[in-house]
């Protein structure tokens, strides 16, 4: 069942605003670096990354930039879902050489948003992601897109996030609010840590707000990280 893409479904909504201001962030994160590929993560499943990375997706391509949404969660994929696309093709079989990318990718109702999904779940998906074969594939995209969202598995539960961030210019970390765990969020950020991981920021997701909260218009703030000197940008996102 397709699942609910506020930025397409209510565009004119405080979240679907939420997300553009995300996107403002993002965009200007690091104006020395052009940051194309933007890996999306969380601790554990359930928090919201596949929700917030489709939503993200559509608000870039809204820039009329050309985006593609890439699956990168090899044991649980679920953007297919998310746009209600088949994932009978996808990037295991372009990576195997059994169909090429023209041929698995998807296009959209979003003008410039593309979808390639998993396809076949493979035994072996760690070292598929972590490839030469991937790593190319990858590089190849960049000459196609402006940017390439890829949704990674949880990092606090297998480290394939881990490795899909050593070839992406940054990492967006989701999690739920009142749902992590802090240990597991701890571990989860050292573990993208000791692959120098360019952590974007933090998503705070399905934050509960009432009239009077200040979080009202689901502004984001900069909170300091501890022992860096860049800021590390936190965003807080309503119930959805």
């Amino acid at each position: 069942m397709k699942r609910r893409i506020i930025s397409i479904d209510n565009p004119k909504s405080p979240i679907a605003e939420a997300y553009r201001g995300i996107r403002t962030s993002i965009e200007f994160s690091d104006v020395d670096k052009k940051l194309k590929t933007i890996c999306i993560t969380s601790s554990h499943q359930g928090e919201g990354k596949s929700t917030v990375i489709a939503n993200l997706a559509v608000s870039f391509a809204n820039l009329d930039k050309k985006v593609l949404l890439l699956e990168g969660d090899l044991r649980n994929p679920s953007v297919h879902r998310m746009f209600n696309i088949s994932n009978i093709h996808g990037l295991t079989d372009v990576l195997f050489g059994k169909q090429s990318f023209l041929e698995c990718v998807h296009p959209t109702k979003i003008k410039n948003l593309n979808v390639l999904t998993c396809g076949a779940t493979p035994i072996n998906p760690s070292e598929m992601l972590s490839s030469k074969k991937m790593r190319e594939f990858i590089e190849s995209l960049k000459e196609a897109y402006d940017y390439i969202f890829i949704d990674a598995p949880p990092i606090g539960i297998v480290t394939d996030a881990g490795i899909i961030s050593t070839y992406s210019d940054g990492v967006v970390f989701v999690t739920g609010s009142n749902e992590v765990d802090t240990k597991l969020a701890n571990l989860s950020k050292e573990r993208l840590e000791k692959v120098n991981a360019n952590i974007l920021g933090v998503v705070l997701n399905k934050l509960e707000v009432n009239k009077n909260s200040e979080y009202q218009y689901y502004n984001y703030y900069y909170q300091e990280q501890s022992g860096r000197s860049n800021k590390s940008k936190k965003f807080k996102i309503g119930k959805n």
